[in-house]
């Protein structure tokens, strides 16, 4: 089927729920009207349906293709011509820098887009996504002359992007790089060694790749502090000579497989010094947490287009009589939708995408207002949330999106167990996001070992005020006691876990996944309540829209059969980490 943009759902949340209209008050953002922004969802939803998504099975089918002696990519056919329209229709620089050729317009708008062009095309919107951490990273932490080199061509799309952390023999752990750079006497570093997994190493669809490279300088400290960032090109801005960075070969993956996951072997290249020595850490992860926000909505668009399927799926099949008697009475059979069991399926589909995706725009409107409102306490409280949802958005939107695309195959049966249906390209595409950028456990641990105790626990704070001046301005909100039940279950874990946690670190690491999940499941609560208040509102104002009245059943959904789920995850945190790590070695295998 035809991929359609959820734009009523998309207008609904940023108009009706989070305001996000005021953002045209500020400086910044003063050209992004409500106007604006509802014509580049509008456009790019057109764009994915028409452009992206006929190129996604074939992109499955056909895969990357490596060419050893040229050592050369070239990726799935339509590619190329797709990534070209994606650059001339100006997308890859919707939220970048104005005075390097971006449109400087709102983060939360690209959110949107990425959703739209992962629902489509995850695998070809990878090539681009990482090219905007490369631009945020440049932006935040290069040199001016860094930035007039590398930012413009970035941006327009004529050259892309890749981060380069994993090596063989460490993921999580980059302390243990053995990446060198080498200081040249013309002020350049000759960088070598080899990393892993590089998304977009090599590709024929720019004329050039820029790596930011993670390497340890001569004498540094063999641990994290002693880790440099530099931005290794594969063509060299002067004069377009080749650089010595190549790659050595292609992963061979489950899925997305029109994205080149390349070995990168850098020997003796040219690279530049990004910001301070020994200080690159810092500045990769400017680039990582933009990528694990991507990587959320990865989860988020592929769980939208399951949904999509499924529903479709489920209106047409016609398999056996409703419980309740016969509804199609014309035919063979009722389609499955009449039966419960499949309705459970579908509405948490329904249900989790649209919480999932108020999470989402959530967070990306806090981005906005952390760098651009007036106000210095507002920046403040916006970007404590940002920090503190960042591991939340990018973990529970890719469990759920992987969960969901795994309950739309279940949906179709046997038919979503073969290729001649497109759910199991989604399982095997989506498995992925939980795992790269930091596995959702690695997100847990950020969570929970860094966020909670960061500025003596302001960021948590922060949600909790948030939270809590909700429920006070509003006291007939919808569905306001069970919201209030679970915001005291995120509170005792919190309690729980600062009591325990400094004492005994596992105790903190065993609670950080739960923990995770049941902050997420809290969050989502609050929106679905002003989710279902709005509605409320505008229904009793005369607006009887099919989309108003999904919300408060959506919303109902979602607080009887979801949210309970947090009580148990309470228990889970506080019974802390004793049958988890009781098994001695020998006891492993009966």
């Amino acid at each position: 089927m035809q991929y359609r943009a959820p734009i009523n759902d998309l207008k609904f949340l940023l108009f009706d729920v989070l305001a996000a209209d005021d953002l045209q008050r500020l400086d910044r953002y003063a050209e992004a009207t409500p106007d604006v922004m509802v014509a580049i969802m509008e456009e790019m939803g057109k764009f994915a349906s028409e452009v992206l998504q006929p190129t996604n099975k074939v992109g499955d089918e056909q895969g990357c293709t490596y060419e050893p002696e040229k050592h050369e990519v070239t990726t799935p056919h339509g590619f190329k011509d797709a990534y070209q329209q994606f650059v001339q229709s100006g997308w890859s620089g919707l939220d970048a820098p104005v005075q390097f050729g971006g449109q400087g317009l709102p983060h939360v708008l690209k959110f949107i887009v990425d959703e739209m062009v992962c629902s489509t095309n995850m695998s070809l919107g990878m090539y681009p996504g990482l090219s905007h951490g490369a631009i945020s990273a440049l932006y935040s932490h290069g040199s001016q002359q860094l930035q007039e080199t590398y930012l413009p061509p970035l941006i327009s799309g004529q050259w892309t992007g890749t981060m380069c952390l994993t090596e063989p023999q460490c993921g999580t752990d980059l302390g243990l790089i053995r990446t060198r750079a080498t200081p040249d006497d013309d002020g350049t570093y000759s960088v070598e060694g080899t990393k892993i997994w590089i998304t977009g190493g090599e590709h024929d669809l720019s004329d050039n790749i820029v790596h930011l490279v993670l390497a340890k300088l001569p004498g540094a400290p063999d641990t994290t502090k002693g880790i440099s960032l530099f931005v290794v090109p594969k063509f060299l801005p002067e004069g377009d000579e080749r650089n010595a960075v190549f790659c050595g070969g292609l992963e061979h993956k489950m899925g997305i497989k029109g994205s080149a996951t390349c070995v990168m072997n850098f020997e003796g290249a040219r690279g530049w010094l990004v910001g301070e020595e020994n200080d690159g850490m810092r500045a990769m992860f400017t680039m990582m947490n933009e990528a694990r926000l991507m990587v959320g909505m990865q989860g988020l668009g592929l769980s939208e287009m399951a949904y999509q399927e499924s529903l479709a799926f489920a209106q047409e099949r016609l398999q056996s009589r409703s419980p309740a008697g016969a509804k199609n009475d014309s035919g063979p059979a009722d389609p499955i939708i009449v039966h419960p069991d499949v309705r459970r399926m579908l509405m948490r589909q329904k249900v989790l995408n649209e919480g999932m995706r108020a999470l989402a725009l959530f967070t990306g409107l806090q981005l906005d207002l952390s760098v651009a409102h007036p106000n210095a306490d507002t920046r403040q409280d916006a970007d404590d949330l940002v920090q503190l949802l960042t591991p939340v958005v990018k973990a529970f939107l890719t469990d759920e999106g992987s969960n969901n695309a795994n309950i739309g195959l279940q949906v179709l049966g046997g038919a979503g167990f073969t290729t001649d249906w497109p759910l199991e390209q989604l399982v095997r595409d989506g498995r992925i996001a939980r795992i790269y950028e930091g596995t959702n456990g690695i997100q847990a641990m950020d969570l929970v070992g860094r966020k909670l105790g960061l500025a003596g626990g302001r960021l948590i704070k922060t949600l909790f005020g948030l939270l809590q001046g909700y429920l006070e301005n509003n006291p007939d909100a919808a569905h306001s006691e069970q919201l209030r039940e679970s915001m005291q279950a995120l509170q005792d874990a919190t309690d729980w876990i600062y009591s325990n946690g400094p004492q005994d670190p596992e105790q903190a690491a065993a609670a950080a996944t739960p923990y995770l999940r049941l902050m997420a499941l809290t969050v989502i609560a609050y929106l679905w309540s002003k989710m279902a208040t709005t509605a409320a509102q505008k229904m009793a104002a005369g607006d009887s829209s099919a989309l108003l009245q999904s919300k408060e059943v959506s919303a109902r959904y979602f607080f009887e059969k979801l949210l309970p789920e947090t009580r148990w995850l309470l228990a889970d945190i506080k019974s802390g980490k004793e049958s988890m790590m009781a098994l001695s070695g020998d006891q492993w295998v009966a």
